[in-house]
């Protein structure tokens, strides 16, 4: 015969429910799950290659040849308005306009993360950094295209390669790194207010030109040190340097490792307070 229960007062383990998990807890669990499924965010960018190219019979490669129209133009002219030999000169606007791309593009579609898959955020159930991943890795796709000017315009101009080359790897990663905190932080603000995509369109216009991309800082003699603490200047110098076989600046490393620690720590606090209000706001 069975026995009844022991009724409890409310207080004892039996009825003890879990504590609900945390908002940072719930954020890194979607990190560390978006991070795992490197197969569908992978997948995911090369379906948006070919949509954004197809019926192209040179897809990405048309940007390719947009930065080399671009290099030739402005490398025949700012070597003479800038008073600087061709050879040195050529080499370093081309690795600098490359990077440059990747990191504007980055910047600018990382604010369409998720409002650009509203769609797909309202039917499939998938972490939400798995969009971030995925803006990062198709401009890395598209990075890898334009890419194959730079070891041509070494070659041609004889740029010497040393060890330093090695560098240009971790510093890739280190720039990803910070794309994807971008992406996520850009990607919310976004979700919430839509002028945003326009204002950091506008925003990176005028940035280009007062960045050295394709000026070297020295040119500011005495106010270099503004173009030293330029995240996006450091951004470019790291990968760049080690490139064209040369030092980098003396803050390049400093800026760079601080916005990703800062960046970083500040995206993932945004990310964990107002990650379930993303779907609402699409």
């Amino acid at each position: 015969m069975a026995t009844a229960e022991p009724l409890t007062d409310g207080t004892g383990p039996s009825s003890a429910w879990p504590a609900p998990p945390s908002r940072a807890s719930l954020a890194l669990g979607d990190l560390r799950q978006g991070c795992s499924s490197g197969w569908m965010w992978t997948a995911l960018a090369m379906q948006d290659i070919r949509l954004r190219y197809r019926g192209s019979a040179l897809g990405p490669f048309w940007l390719t040849i947009s930065t080399l129209i671009m290099s030739v133009a402005m490398g025949g002219i700012y070597p003479h308005l800038f008073g600087t030999n061709a050879a040195n000169y050529v080499p370093y606007l081309v690795t600098g306009l490359v990077l440059w791309q990747f990191v504007s593009t980055t910047i600018a579609e990382g604010c369409g993360t998720f409002v650009a898959m509203e769609s797909v955020i309202h039917q499939t159930p998938m972490p939400f950094s798995v969009h971030a991943f995925r803006v990062v890795y198709r401009n890395l796709i598209v990075l890898a295209h334009n890419a194959i000017l730079v070891p041509f315009g070494l070659l041609l101009f004889h740029v010497p390669v040393d060890a330093r080359l090695l560098l240009a790897a971790p510093a890739l990663l280190l720039l990803s790194l910070n794309a994807v905190w971008v992406s996520l932080f850009l990607g919310i603000v976004s979700a919430r207010f839509r002028d945003v995509p326009p204002i950091v369109a506008s925003f990176l216009q005028v940035v280009f030109f007062v960045t050295p991309v394709f000026w070297a800082p020295d040119a500011l003699g005495r106010w270099k040190i503004f173009a030293d603490l330029n995240p996006l200047f450091a951004a470019v110098d790291i990968v760049r340097a080690p490139l064209l076989g040369v030092p980098t600046q003396p803050w390049s490393w400093w800026v760079m490792l601080a916005a990703t620690l800062l960046g970083g720590g500040g995206a993932f606090v945004f990310f964990a307070r107002f990650r379930s209000r993303i779907a609402y706001w699409l």
